[in-house]
Order: C-alpha cells, then structure tokens, then sequence
C-alpha cells in the first residue's frame, strides 16, 4: 500500500473550506482524471476517473465525517484507496486543509508511476486547483453539515 501525505493553505474560513468539499459532485472541476463523481446517498459514492491512461471505475464509502474537521473513505469495489481530509483553522481566514491517501497501485503502469511519485505530483496539483477554485469563488457551491459516525471496531 503506497501513502501519500499532503497539506496546503487556503485563503477561506474553515466552514468554506469544508463546505466546498462535501460537493463531491464538483470534484472533476479540480481533481485531474476524476470524470465524474455521483454522490449515490449520504454515505455512497461512485467514481469514474483516467488513471494511467484507462478508464477507471470504482465506488467508495464515506466511513466519517464531522462537519469542518474531516471527511473520510474507503472504496467498496475497484482498486484499494483509502483515505481521509482534515480541516484546521489557522485563523479566521485561513484554513489549512491535510489529505491523506492510502492506495495500492495496480499492474506495472501504475506501479511504476507511484515508484517515479506521479501520484503525489498528481495529488499536490489537485490540492492546488482547490484552493484556486475555492479562493476564486470565496465561497462554497454548496454544503452537506451531516455527521457519519465511524463504526466501533474499525
């Protein structure tokens, strides 16, 4: 399993920051490859992205969320990811937004692209690309404040 970490500043409270992110649906407007996002029901989602220059589908299960502190996932079916996103206020204006991905590369082309840290390069664009998306806009496209409590046990 290859773990990646990554942080960035963004010039938006907290509650935007988090906001913005729950619109899963949006993430094809920031997240290189991801095609399309469906947001099944409030804990289902399903994926549809290029990777290593194939289509790839999968879906995924939000496994916690706690409104502005952290959304986390794990897939259902397709390749093994997992992951979580933390929100923490620097000040009011400023939130620093932490991912990390946990994932394990399928056949030789991905497994070769994770060894030479395309998939990290790929992860820091897309963070990038959401804090231009959400400071451009300076404000969420919308907003899901529901809880998923973390299962006891896992």
């Amino acid at each position: 399993m290859a773990n990646i970490e990554r942080s960035i500043d963004v010039n938006v409270p907290v509650r935007t920051a988090y906001n913005q992110w729950t619109q899963f649906e949006e993430f094809p407007k920031f997240m290189e490859g991801v095609q399309e996002v469906k947001q099944l029901d409030n804990k289902n989602l399903h994926w549809r992205a290029n990777i290593a220059g194939k289509e790839e589908e999968w879906d995924a299960v939000i496994t916690e969320q706690e409104p502005d502190m952290r959304v986390a996932w794990t897939n259902t079916t397709g390749a093994k990811n997992a992951g979580v996103v933390t929100f923490h206020h620097i000040d009011d204006n400023t939130t620093r937004v932490m991912l990390q991905l946990d994932y394990e590369p399928e056949g030789v082309i991905e497994n070769v692209g994770s060894a030479l840290g395309f998939v990290e390069r790929r992860v820091k664009g897309d963070l990038e690309r959401f804090k231009e998306f959400i400071e451009s806009r300076g404000s969420e496209t919308g907003a899901w404040r529901g809880e998923v409590e973390q299962e006891k046990g896992k």
